[in-house]
């Protein structure tokens, strides 16, 4: 029997897709994965500050360029690998022929949204044509559903297979992701309750190519290390006295609700709603206020007994209901 070919077609964002192939894999298909926006060399990263990011900047439309780059290239790979399934994730920057070529083919397709439908360019009209669409926001899929767009919510996940748990704890909160407000002056009130605090990311790092290549000079006082692969991601906020995870305007959980505690890692969350997929003060802990958060953070660091027996829980029900192979197998079952 010919193995069921899929298309994974999806941005490069951390790396994910590699996750996300690797458990289509796992239930068999042989996956070929187009990253629409990879600019992994350094020609095409430059063509990329050049051609479509200094165009927006200056107030120019760099999206229609950035369009149809993406597109000629999505509809190569299209073409040339025949698959007999296709999964977009977000695919906003992709343009009508792609999605025309695409139904032209009749192939099955799942669009997956694992970003804010504010965040995407997409019609609703366009989505009902397109589905069945999956999305990373409970709320968003209820919304969707309600507009009679075919919608399953499948939350965001970890990836056991990427790193190992470590027993070892460097002492610091630390916090891996983009900088927004909310998540500055969260910070900086843990430096100034003296916390030892660091937080990872080009938007948080004092390199000066860091600066250059975000288009600020600016950067908030608090400690910073620059971009790290996901992997390291896993470890550094496993290995931390604890992990904060501070959401932005989203409306779904971020993709570290779940490696935190998949890598026994011990969270510091500010959505309760985090409560539907772990026991809060049990499996991952919630603060409701800054000063809640200082109060943790001083006793995840001091308290080892308490915080070990936190992550361990926590891992234990990452690796029991939420890894890439348990949502996928929900992405899977919506073929039929």
């Amino acid at each position: 029997m010919r193995s069921r070919r899929l298309l994974l077609v999806t941005p490069s964002f951390h790396g994910y897709h590699r996750s996300i192939a690797r458990a289509f894999a796992g239930r068999g298909y042989d996956v070929v994965t187009h990253c629409y926006d990879g600019f992994e060399t350094f020609p095409d990263k430059l063509r990329n500050k050049a051609c479509f990011e200094l165009p927006a900047r200056l107030g120019f439309d760099g999206h229609t360029q950035a369009e149809a780059w993406a597109t000629r290239r999505a509809l190569t790979v299209l073409r040339q690998s025949r698959p007999d399934r296709v999964v977009v994730i977000k695919g906003d920057t992709l343009g009508n022929e792609f999605w025309h070529d695409l139904g032209e083919r009749r192939t099955p397709r799942i669009l997956w949204l694992y970003d804010d439908l504010r965040r995407h360019r997409y019609t609703d009209e366009f989505l009902r044509d397109v589905g069945p669409i999956v999305s990373y926001a409970r709320i968003e899929a209820q919304q969707l559903c309600e507009r009679g767009i075919q919608t399953t919510f499948v939350p965001n996940a970890f990836d056991p297979d990427l790193a190992s748990p470590s027993a070892r704890r460097s002492g610091e909160i630390v916090f891996v992701g983009a900088r927004y407000p909310n998540r500055v002056d969260l910070l900086t009130r843990l430096g100034e309750a003296g916390v030892p605090v660091r937080a990872y990311g080009r938007q948080w790092s004092h390199h000066f190519f860091d600066r250059l290549r975000t288009w600020e000079l600016a950067r908030p006082s608090v400690p910073a290390e620059r971009d790290i692969p996901l992997d390291r991601a896993y470890a550094v906020q496993a290995e931390a006295a604890a992990a904060v995870n501070v959401h932005g305007s989203q409306a779904g959980l971020a993709m570290r609700t779940f490696e935190v505690p998949g890598m026994g890692g011990l969270q510091l969350a500010d959505r309760q709603d985090i409560g539907e997929f772990y026991e809060v003060g049990k499996e991952v802990l919630v603060f409701d206020s800054a000063a809640e958060l200082v109060d943790l953070a001083v006793r995840a660091q001091r308290d080892h007994v308490w915080s070990e027996r936190i992550r361990e829980a926590g891992r234990r029900r990452s690796l029991a209901h939420h890894t890439f192979a348990h949502r996928i197998a929900e992405v899977d079952a919506l073929w039929a």
